[in-house]
């Protein structure tokens, strides 16, 4: 985090200004986009600023992993190309053959297909557990396991895991847990300041918050485990380009003020969809028969835009509901100021279909966004007839 800006400051405070030093040279408020590939040395050997080629590090890539860093409380944030290149750079830093990872029961399907399709190739083992009960987390556990891996609230079934609880597990076991984020944003969330090692974000999703950007970071509780990390970023090379960089600091400016508009329309979506007689089931955190909804409470700032619910009639009636929508825009993604809605098990979660991830056919994930809670609550209406 830059010295000039303190971790006692707010949230919505560093979100603005952390790694968003004013331009030295004229003054400017927003970094510029920094878009060169290497750098002017001043001898051989002599960097200026640290950069030599931008693979290595870019002052605009700077500024926003200085910027994630301080939103998380951690000592180093890294931003990559896209959510998934960050998995695949955080995995083969933690990670040799024959080692053992825990995955959640409900975890995002690229996560699955990442671990299943690609890690699993050059030899190491994972195996499933729900997270949200520490119990099957630590049964899960063998002599080979170096990572547990969860996601609260998870994708698409929003479970909720204790990540204190679950990081006791994680250190009694000589793991490190990691954390995916990306639901939450860190301004619902932080889970380093409940004992996880490391964060993982989709840029892409709520940080950009406008569906205009690819991206992926990283933010490590340990400066050893983040240096680490940032040599294998270099050696491997998937990092965030710097336009992409700045498009996501200047999602990450109104993210706090987004989450709670957010977080206010998808409690509105969930009370309807309750109610509602061809909705058989509703999971939202927010929902007092949650059954994470306490745990929820205790580690989140509010409950989040996102709202899975599952309707009568099966899996064609969840795909018409999906076809009939609006102003709810059918695509894959989430987080962005306009809404989405989506069938997982045909679209995002298509991956898992046949393991022990496969989520409900008659389930519906929505992205719930900033528009008109009433607007939004129609279209749905009209959705599900």
């Amino acid at each position: 985090m830059s010295d000039q800006h303190s971790a006692h400051q707010s949230f919505e405070t560093l979100a603005i200004h952390a790694g968003n030093t004013a331009d030295p040279l004229t003054g400017a408020v927003v970094p510029p986009i920094y878009q060169v590939s290497t750098y002017k040395q001043d001898g051989v050997g002599g960097l200026r600023g640290g950069y030599e080629y931008s693979r290595s590090a870019n002052p605009t890539r700077t500024a926003l992993e200085e910027n994630l860093a301080a939103l998380e409380g951690g000592r180093r944030g890294l931003a990559f190309a896209s959510g998934l290149a960050a998995e695949d750079c955080l995995l083969r830093t933690l990670l040799s053959p024959g080692d053992h990872v825990v995955i959640p029961n409900d975890a995002y399907g690229g996560t699955f297909r990442l671990f299943a399709k690609v890690v699993s190739r050059w030899g190491v083992e994972w195996s499933v557990a729900d997270t949200s009960d520490p119990s099957a987390v630590r049964a899960a556990i063998t002599p080979r396991t170096k990572v547990i891996w969860v996601e609260t609230p998870s994708n698409p079934l929003l479970g909720i895991t204790d990540i204190a609880a679950v990081a006791e597990v994680a250190r009694t076991a000589g793991a490190k847990l990691v954390v995916d984020n990306t639901f939450a944003s860190p301004y619902l969330q932080q889970p380093l300041s409940l004992g996880a090692d490391v964060v993982v974000h989709s840029l892409t999703k709520y940080m950009g918050g406008h569906s205009d950007v690819v991206g992926g970071g990283l933010v490590a509780a340990d400066q050893a485990l983040g240096e680490e990390l940032a040599y294998h970023q270099n050696a491997m090379g998937a990092v965030a380009g710097p336009f992409d960089s700045w498009i996501v600091l200047r999602g990450i400016k109104t993210l706090a003020v987004r989450m709670d508009r957010h977080s206010e329309n998808a409690g509105r979506v969930a009370e309807m969809l309750t109610a509602h007689p061809k909705v058989t089931k509703v999971l939202y955190p927010g929902l007092p028969d949650h059954p994470g909804h306490e745990v929820a409470a205790k580690q989140m700032r509010a409950f989040g835009g996102m709202v899975s619910f599952q309707v009568a009639g099966g899996e064609e009636a969840a795909v018409e509901v999906c076809n009939r929508a609006q102003l709810f825009t059918l695509g894959e993604s989430l987080g962005g100021v306009e809404s989405l809605i989506e069938h997982p098990g045909r679209m995002t979660h298509a991956s898992v279909v046949g393991s022990a991830l496969e989520v409900p056919a008659d389930l519906v994930r929505l992205s719930v966004g900033i528009e008109s809670g009433d607007d939004l609550l129609a279209d749905l209406k009209q959705a599900l007839g």
